[in-house]
């Protein structure tokens, strides 16, 4: 398998920790923001947006996606609850990390790189993929406070993860792939890091379960 990604994308990164969870041989083709447009739309029909997983048999665009895929070609390990009480729990907590709140991550990452974390990599080649981001998500400041409090709230509704290992069932699923992926970024930004020491903890050890490298910031 060959999955077609940008290397700081978080929604790669939940497709990296599903593919190596299931103990998945794959390989990563690392793509420039703005020229990938050229690529994928003659793969996906028009999507232009990453992660792909270029298979054998298909093509498969979206995490979510990559997901389902994958848990129909590898059923084991699973990471979807055998209840389907917390099945449908999974899998609620999956769309929503992924619709809402990867999003706020993505804003409050991405202006926190282009302001106070600059020197994280003042090169001009990082400042010109951060302002892409920044033009293309149209990330402003109002927009940026919105999603800095959708990530307080959100990290309120999660504490229960710091008591647990898992946030459904006893059993890693689709929920815990979601939420290490999507909030991972925000290892980078010390505000976070000092206040949530607890969801580092889980990330790395989620991180560590699926056989992937460690995100910025905690490696």
């Amino acid at each position: 398998m060959l999955l077609l990604q940008f290397s700081t994308s978080h929604y790669c990164r939940k497709a990296r920790l599903a593919l190596g969870y299931k103990g998945i041989d794959y390989q990563v083709e690392n793509l420039t923001p703005g020229l990938h447009i050229l690529k994928l739309r003659s793969l996906t029909k028009g999507l232009t947006t990453v992660p792909v997983l270029m298979a054998a048999d298909e093509i498969i665009a979206d995490s979510t996606a990559i997901l389902k895929y994958l848990e129909k070609v590898v059923p084991f390990p699973s990471f979807i609850p055998a209840g389907e009480k917390e099945k449908n729990q999974a899998w609620l907590l999956e769309d929503w990390l992924d619709e809402s709140i990867g999003v706020a991550t993505r804003f409050v990452y991405y202006n926190y790189r282009a302001g106070e974390g600059k020197a994280i990599d003042p090169s001009l080649s990082s400042q010109i993929i951060i302002n892409i981001v920044g033009q293309q998500y149209k990330i402003t400041p109002a927009r940026v406070k919105l999603a800095e409090e959708r990530l307080e709230n959100a990290l309120k509704i999660l504490e229960y993860w710091q008591n647990q290992p898992y946030l459904v069932a006893d059993k890693l699923s689709v929920a815990d792939i979601a939420a290490t992926a999507l909030l991972s970024p925000l290892a980078l930004i010390p505000s976070y890091r000092q206040k949530y020491p607890w969801l580092f903890a889980r990330i790395g050890e989620i991180h560590q379960q699926c056989r992937e490298k460690l995100p910025p910031g905690l490696n």
